[in-house]
């Protein structure tokens, strides 16, 4: 089977790239010359553990193609996946004019039946409108050429994408025909291998499964830290509480940590999106409202700590930050809290100090000459008045603290996400504060 990727962002390239390995031809298109240019030359646009060695190793092996032009290779597939981004509009819903230009393009061009997947997170009703937008731009052409719309939403975790998409926990296909269905189960049969559940339903359902899932999700983080949050008050520990009742089978211990807010390329934008969606159906979404509201302010949690500590008197003292990517394993600070810390700081007059394994030209790009980039945890933490760690990378959590100590002109520890012990740091010379303890 022949099929093609539209859009070489994350999900695109992860799913064509998956796809390939598992034995399928596969085109990955964009209209971004230069990224399709890298791509053919093994250069990739996102980082992601093991996605390099596996991009190479099926271009090698020409399954994995790589285009700007869509129009040479559609009538040559039988499947193609949309997988554009969807960035938030000002208003909070999710711009599909990236979609629809891809569903334009479907339209001009297809000349024989094609099965059109929308990979992308795409709010509910969204497949009608890349519908009317083919079937428009095939009456310009005064042709009536047969197609069929699926949803089949992503669940990939940016760090453990290539494990979440080869050995899935489930599949999500959203079919409106039986020749769609038939179709994505002749896609999806080398995965079944793995005994793990292609689950059927009808498209709408499709789309909002994916919002009512990363909205769960965040919901159960921003209960975490409201939870830590009240902790603090009233003297227990969040981590004591999160064991008590994650060990609960009904609640089950994941997501459950506390920290200092979460962000990425999901989260933020589609809790935001499934908010403006019942908005716009007359119906307000009460408890996301508050899981936003929360995230919002925990983000601010620890520049408020450093305030506490220094009594409101933050003005040119260096401070380092361990951690600039939303999460470990990716170098993707798309709403990362870390951001939205460095501005606090550099709006109180601070003088920043940064590493992060990986994501240190993704911030170079967005923080620009504003903060000074270390070349590792110690470099950063040199002559600084407090350290703030905002991303649990392995790299952080058993550093040389008594080379630390020395580095550091105030021994003194924001720790985001209640990594370190408080006993342990405090033994060896450091003022040492977690989340929720």
């Amino acid at each position: 089977m022949k099929i093609a990727i539209v859009g070489t962002g994350y999900v695109g390239l992860v799913t064509g790239t998956c796809f390939a390995e598992m034995g399928t031809d596969v085109c990955c298109v964009d209209i971004d010359a230069r990224k399709i240019e890298n791509l053919q030359k093994g250069v990739l646009p996102i980082y992601e553990p093991g996605l390099e060695e596996m991009v190479g190793r099926n271009a090698g092996a020409g399954r994995l193609h790589f285009t700007t032009r869509l129009e040479e290779v559609i009538n040559e597939v039988d499947v193609l996946f949309s997988a554009v981004g969807t960035p938030p509009d000002e208003d909070g819903s999710a711009d599909l004019k990236y979609v629809l230009d891809v569903a334009r393009s479907v339209g001009r061009s297809m000349e024989r039946y094609l099965l059109v997947v929308t990979k992308s997170t795409v709010p509910v009703g969204t497949a009608e409108k890349i519908k009317q937008a083919v079937r428009e731009e095939q009456d310009k052409r005064g042709v009536s050429i047969p197609f069929d719309i699926a949803s089949n939403p992503e669940f990939l975790k940016e760090g453990a994408a290539i494990k979440d998409f080869m050995s899935p926990d489930r599949v999500v296909v959203g079919v409106e025909s039986e020749k769609a269905k038939e179709l994505m189960s002749r896609l999806y049969r080398p995965f079944l291998l793995n005994n793990f559940r292609v689950i059927f339903m009808d498209v709408p359902s499709a789309e909002m499964t994916k919002y009512a899932a990363n909205a769960m999700l965040a919901t159960r983080i921003s209960f975490m830290n409201d939870i830590a949050n009240l902790c603090e008050l009233t003297g227990a520990d969040v981590n004591m509480v999160r064991t008590g009742i994650g060990t609960d089978i009904r609640i089950g211990n994941r997501f459950l940590y506390a920290g200092c807010g979460y962000g990425g390329s999901c989260f933020p934008k589609d809790v935001k999106a499934l908010i403006k969606t019942a908005a716009d159906n007359h119906y307000p979404l009460r408890i996301l409202e508050a899981v936003e509201a929360v995230n919002e302010d925990q983000k601010q949690l620890l520049f408020k700590k450093l305030l506490k500590h220094f009594n409101g008197d933050v003005k040119g003292k260096r401070i380092a930050v361990w951690g600039l990517a939303f999460k470990p394993e990716t170098d993707d600070i798309r709403e990362a809290p870390s951001l939205a810390l460095i501005d606090k700081l550099l709006e109180a007059g601070c003088r920043v100090s940064v590493y992060d394994p990986v994501a240190m030209p993704e911030a170079r790009r967005c923080l620009g000459d504003a903060v000074e980039y270390a070349n590792d945890i110690y470099h950063a933490a040199e002559d600084a008045e407090a350290l703030l760690v905002v991303t649990d990378w392995k790299v952080f959590r058993i550093p040389t603290w008594s080379v630390i100590r020395k580095l550091m002109a105030c021994p003194f520890i924001l720790d985001g996400r209640n990594l370190y012990d408080k006993e342990e740091l405090e033994v060896a010379g450091f003022t040492y504060h977690g989340i929720g303890r």
